[in-house]
């Protein structure tokens, strides 16, 4: 596995955990995270607060909604509040399949996300590209019941994939394959919060970004079809966010949006 390792270019799940304030990152990484964090200076707001929503859409999809599977694509470096610490607090029965395409996530999944005794995780070395793949790996098939809901985790990994990637397909396909009452939790950066001032100087400065920021019009293109949760498509500090440390950053600090929907 080290093999495919590549220190020489930054990515996005080693970035994102830089931003976290995490150890499991390397040079390219800290200075591609240093140079977002120049032009837009909330970022590592954003990732504390996007990992926050995380937490709370695990615990509402697990208490409120009866959720006990969970397929977690684009998992990141294991911190803390991960998918299963959450969902197996409330119900140790939760099963979870955690999937991401960096080998290093791989390789700290295996040694740290360990289940409880009561309920399971697996962990799949693939890419959200290819839900075909995931789907039909024999460890998700093992792990999840795919005739009983399934709360479906797209936690900042969409904004990662271009129009050309047919992202709305590549969701509808993951949807369809799970039954009626499955929820989708998806969290998308956006530029709809952002100084125009910011963006100029973004285009300015000639840096060339791996993610893809939507408009709320087009976040809500992944809902398609769904019965979304109250409070809707909201900035990630707003949604259900009454109970975490005050004061609450603005949306335009975070620049994230968030939202919980059911499939009927």
């Amino acid at each position: 596995m080290t093999d495919r390792i590549d220190t020489s270019v930054a990515h996005p799940a080693r970035r994102y955990d830089y931003w976290l304030g995490g150890k499991d990152n390397f040079q390219a990484d800290r200075d591609s995270g240093d140079q977002i964090a120049k032009l837009y200076p909330g970022i590592r707001t954003a990732a504390v607060e996007n990992r926050r929503f995380l937490r709370r859409a695990v615990t509402y999809l697990t208490r409120e909604a009866g959720i006990r599977q969970f397929l977690d694509i684009g998992t990141g470096i294991p911190t803390a509040d991960n998918t299963h610490e959450v969902a197996q607090r409330i119900a140790p029965d939760a099963r979870i399949v955690y999937v991401d395409n960096d080998p290093i996530v791989l390789a700290h999944a295996r040694a740290l996300l360990r289940s409880s005794k009561e309920g399971r995780t697996a962990y799949l070395d693939a890419d959200l590209r290819d839900p075909d793949r995931i789907l039909a790996d024999a460890d998700l098939r093992d792990t999840l019941d795919l005739t009983r809901p399934v709360g479906l985790m797209l936690i900042a990994v969409l904004h990662f994939v271009t129009d050309e990637e047919e992202p709305y397909a590549i969701v509808r396909r993951l949807l369809d394959a799970l039954p009626p009452g499955s929820h989708l939790a998806l969290s998308h950066g956006t530029l709809d919060f952002i100084p125009p001032e910011v963006k100029a100087a973004a285009a300015a400065s000639g840096m060339r970004s791996d993610m893809y920021g939507r408009t709320r019009d087009e976040v809500a293109r992944f809902l398609d079809g769904l019965e979304i949760v109250e409070p809707g498509i909201v900035a990630v500090p707003e949604w259900r966010g009454e109970e975490e440390p005050a004061p609450r950053p603005a949306p335009g600090e975070v620049s994230v949006y968030g939202a919980v929907a059911r499939k009927p």
